[in-house]
């Protein structure tokens, strides 16, 4: 494990719009850089047979991206915006709040260009293009996942300008990155955070540690969440169809009870309402 950074001679060279957007510049990924994605693509296709929802599983197949190397957006770009209207645009590293859900919000998903070392396969701080490709971009490919995220987009605008992004944060976390799914064969992951690590996608289905708990919006927007290790706590949804429903509301009301609440739960609580599975 390292956190060492990764410097990007093709990123440091450019100078980003000012939706912070860059050029991928495809052809100059290295033979080692397209190996590393081959690597990781074949480990995390092997493990996530079984594992994966089924939804993921068929972005993968419908936009290809089991074609060796590293996706090229010019031709990934136009099959995802067939099916859904969902582009991806290539960012030199984590972008502003304002900027992510702009892109969000008109349905563009920023990712970023480079790609990790063979010595950090199993963990990076930052994510890189194999997470946000790889773990992001076969979910866009289902359409009511995708008109999801946009209404997401659209909500985090609204949530910085109320000063509550912190709550709608942890709804991203908790669903984006690191939700799981209760399908016909059983529990399944959709998260991106989980279908990008190989260690994850194991304990988040197999360990008897974390707690797996039903979907609640309020109660995932009261929880908090640690970023570098395996997640205490799981939410776990029945279908995309409720994710999207839980956007199509006023979260005015909501962000006002959970200010009045102050009231906010650790990584691992477990609490009287939760409908644990």
């Amino acid at each position: 494990m390292t956190d060492s950074p990764i410097h990007d001679a093709v990123v440091e060279r450019q100078t980003p719009r000012a939706d912070f957007s860059i050029d991928q510049c495809w052809s100059e990924y290295t033979a080692d850089e397209h190996a590393v994605w081959d690597l990781l693509y074949a480990r995390q296709l092997e493990i996530l047979a079984d594992r994966a929802a089924p939804e993921f599983l068929n972005g993968l197949k419908k936009l290809e991206l089991s074609r060796s190397g590293i996706p090229d957006l010019n031709r990934l770009n136009p099959a995802l915006k067939a099916m859904t209207g969902w582009e991806i645009v290539m960012v030199p590293h984590l972008v502003p709040d304002d900027v992510f859900f702009t892109h969000l919000a008109n349905r563009r998903f920023p990712a970023g260009r480079f790609i990790r070392r063979r010595n950090q396969l199993d963990y990076l701080q930052e994510p890189d293009v194999f997470h946000d490709i790889f773990g992001h971009v076969p979910m866009l490919a289902n359409p009511i996942f995708a008109d999801y995220m946009q209404a997401y987009g659209q909500g985090g605008l609204r949530a910085l300008a109320l000063g509550t992004l912190k709550n709608l944060a942890r709804l991203y976390w908790y669903t984006v990155e690191f939700g799981l799914i209760n399908s016909a064969d059983g529990l399944r992951i959709y998260g991106a955070g989980i279908v990008s690590s190989f260690g994850e996608s194991q304990y988040a289905l197999e360990d008897k540690t974390p707690n797996r708990i039903k979907f609640s919006l309020e109660r995932i927007m009261q929880t908090e969440y640690e970023i570098d290790e395996y997640q205490k706590t799981y939410f776990v949804i029945n279908d995309y169809e409720q994710l999207f429903d839980a956007t199509q509301q006023d979260f005015g009301p909501i962000y006002d009870r959970l200010k009045a609440q102050s009231q906010t739960f650790g990584t691992a609580d477990v609490i009287k309402q939760d409908d644990l599975i």
